[in-house]
């Protein structure tokens, strides 16, 4: 049961990952479209590059697991940034809130499954 657990983990952890790294290739190499969509959000374009560089360094430190404070912060990090963007997107009714419903699942699967796989 524990290398089924465990095995269900890393494919969570790794559709998280890979939404969040997706995420912060689409911040970095399509900014006007990005800016587009954080104006119409009301959120100020200068959070675009902070933003990508903390998703990835967030996913850099989830998958390496050399730091289990630092893996805290960042699935606390990724649940509020994904919790702020399902409301931005409900808010102005864009369909946007679906991708971060799934991304808060495979959030919230990936760091409860760690835990009951690490202990």
């Amino acid at each position: 049961m524990h290398t089924y657990l465990k095995f269900l983990y890393w494919i969570f952890t790794v559709l998280f990952s890979l939404l969040m790294i997706y995420s912060s290739v689409m911040y970095l190499s399509k900014y006007e479209i990005i800016k587009s969509y954080f104006e119409k959000l009301g959120y100020p374009n200068y959070l675009i590059y902070p933003l990508a560089v903390l998703k990835i360094t967030g996913v850099v430190v989830i998958l390496t697991n050399w730091n289990k404070t630092l893996k805290e912060w960042a699935y606390a990090a990724f649940f509020f940034e994904i919790l702020l963007a399902f409301f931005a997107h409900y808010m102005i009714k864009d369909g946007g809130q679906n991708m971060a419903l799934f991304a808060f699942l495979f959030l919230l699967i990936s760091y409860f499954l760690g835990k009951k796989v690490r202990s």
